[in-house]
């Protein structure tokens, strides 16, 4: 499991770092409250260790952000909504971010720019000139470009958190997703994503692709 503490002190410093010089209430409830979402019992890839992940990632491909604080702000939002039979969590969890960043201290351009980033994640499909967005999504879906035992585990986990679908349906609707994403042009729009992650990425999501078509 993740470090929590650690976590905590990654978000007051993003959270210090978008908020600028007029400062804001402690940081330390709003990561509380972040981390019990992100600590649901429905959770089994979408958990505290994938928002370290993401966050991660994010750190590894800073110098492609314009503004790297509204991204690490919006990897902690991105799934902070999830209820898997739920098909609008992306927009709920943006909505969270525009609920709760204002009252943190962040400017209202800054506020918009998270929830924007937030939204994004929907299709994973940022504009050739989004920056931010494309490290964004290129963090949450480096997953994609894991070894094989950390893919199998996240496919394991995905598959977890939707325990209600009956294996048929369930087979269908991921072979869909997978689909969609190997129709992209491209599944990292940075360069650094590009160059290190891309054919790892579409391997893996062709293997599974495969052994959900047996």
């Amino acid at each position: 499991m993740a470090d929590l503490d650690a976590l905590r002190f990654r978000w007051t410093r993003a959270l210090e770092g978008a908020r600028g010089p007029g400062g804001g209430p402690d940081p330390v409830p709003y990561a509380d409250n972040l981390l019990a979402r992100w600590q649901e019992p429905q959770r089994h890839y979408h958990t505290v260790t994938h928002l370290a992940a993401v966050l991660d990632r994010v750190d590894v491909l800073e110098r492609h952000a314009d503004d790297p604080d509204a991204v690490r702000l919006a990897a902690w939002f991105h799934d902070a909504v999830y209820l898997p039979e739920r098909s609008e969590n992306e927009e709920r969890s943006a909505r969270l971010a525009e609920r709760a960043l204002p009252e943190a201290g962040v400017p209202a351009e800054r506020t918009t720019e998270v929830a924007r980033l937030v939204r994004l994640t929907v299709t994973h499909d940022p504009a050739d000139d989004d920056r931010d967005g494309q490290v964004l999504c290129d963090a949450d879906l480096a997953i994609l470009a894991a070894s094989p035992s950390a893919y199998a585990a996240y496919a394991a986990g995905v598959r977890k958190e939707y325990h209600f679908v009956p294996n048929d349906a369930f087979r269908e609707g991921r072979a869909s997703v997978l689909r969609q994403l190997l129709a992209l042009p491209r599944l990292f729009r940075t360069p650094y994503g590009a160059e290190n992650w891309e054919a790892t990425a579409r391997y893996n999501v062709t293997s599974e692709l495969e052994m959900l078509s047996l």
